[in-house]
Parts: C-alpha cells; structure tokens; sequence
C-alpha cells in the first residue's frame, strides 16, 4: 500500500499539465439544473482512461439531467495553480458546489504546509463569496515524508472542514492505493475499474451535501 501510494503522488507531481474540462455535453441539462465543478488534479482528471470512464464522468450520469458536472482538474495542479484558476471558473461556470481535491502535489513539493493552507482557504472563501458550496476531497501521503508532516498534511484538510463546516471526504482513494488489481498497468494510477469505487467514496460525503 505504501509502495503505491508513494508512486501514485511521485507521478501527480511530475505529469504534464493538460487540462481536462468536461461540462456535460453528451446530456443536456435542465433549465433548473444545479452545477458541480471539480477542481483537481490527475485523480479527478481520468489520467490514463478514457474520459467518459473517470469518476466524474460517471458522477454525471449517476446526477443525470437535474446536474451538470464540469470537470476543471489538471494533472500536477497545486493549490496556487488552482487558486489562480478558480476565479474565472465561477465566473464562466456560476457552479452551486465545488468538489475541491487539491494539495497532494503541493506536499511532494515540499511547498509548506501554511502555504497551502492558506491557498485551500482562499478557495474556499472565493467559492462561498460566489454563492457556491464547497466539498473537500482530501489526499493523504505517504509516511515517507515523516510521521510529523503527514499528520500535519491530513490535519489541513480536517480544521478547514471543521472551520468552514465543510463536507469532507478524508481520502479519495481509500480502499483502492492499496489493491494492485485496481490500478494501471504502470502501478501509480486507478484504472477504468476502479472509478466506481472513487465515486462510491466520493458519493458518501456529496450525496448528503446534495
């Protein structure tokens, strides 16, 4: 497990930046459908699938209709690139909620912990300044960075959910790093398999929220 979880945050941190924005084109919405944005890094980007096979893909069509989900995740994204991003985001999207999973690159950078804190909150007060709600999906490291900076690392995700009263979800991939057969033929990245089971992790903190 801890072998897959150190290669799956190597990879995040060195992939290309190719964006991948999905708004839901394949079924129209309703007039009165609300919009989720997903802003995150290769995880939430089908890195290595095909797109309608990734977890937010598949989060469209659990939604159907009454939702429109568009997708705003970039492989090796950090919390600055997103906060950079994100104002144009709502303003081009107007989303009712944000899926916001970001900051795993920003640890295997070695980009301090205050700092990206203070990124995920500034994301987190643009996105509730806009009307929007927000969803943290968080990311845990591995122990390789030391027992100190990772408790620290997960810890981040858990105060801004408790300090904004935030729907959390402490690990999207929870149940999956660990299993060999979920994962690429490369061993970092889950396959078209296993997204159901991220939706499925994903789907226990949003349904709730929805």
């Amino acid at each position: 497990m801890l072998r897959t979880l150190y290669l799956i945050f190597c990879l995040l941190s060195f992939l290309p930046a190719v964006t991948v924005v999905m708004a839901d084109e394949t079924t129209p919405a309703s007039k009165n459908s609300s919009t989720l944005l997903v802003w995150g890094d290769s995880l939430s980007a089908a890195y290595g699938i095909p797109v309608e096979k990734g977890w937010v893909s598949l989060l469209q069509t659990k939604l159907g209709d009454h939702y429109k989900v568009v997708n705003g995740s970039i492989s090796g994204e950090t919390t600055a690139g997103g906060l950079t991003r994100l104002p144009e985001a709502l303003k081009q999207h107007a989303p009712d909620y944000v899926l916001l999973e970001l900051g795993a690159n920003d640890g295997l950078r070695g980009i301090d912990l205050p700092t990206m804190r203070r990124n995920l909150e500034q994301m987190i007060t643009l996105s509730q300044a806009a009307d929007t709600k927000v969803i943290l999906l968080g990311i845990q490291l591995p122990p390789n960075y030391g027992t100190t900076f990772t408790e620290k690392f997960s810890t981040t995700y858990t105060d801004l959910a408790k300090q904004y009263t935030l729907p959390l979800l402490p690990f999207l991939l929870e149940g999956i790093a660990e299993n060999w057969d979920l994962m690429q033929a490369d061993g970092l990245h889950p396959t078209a398999e296993a997204q159901p089971q991220i939706l499925e992790n994903v789907w226990k903190v949003l349904e709730a929220a929805l």
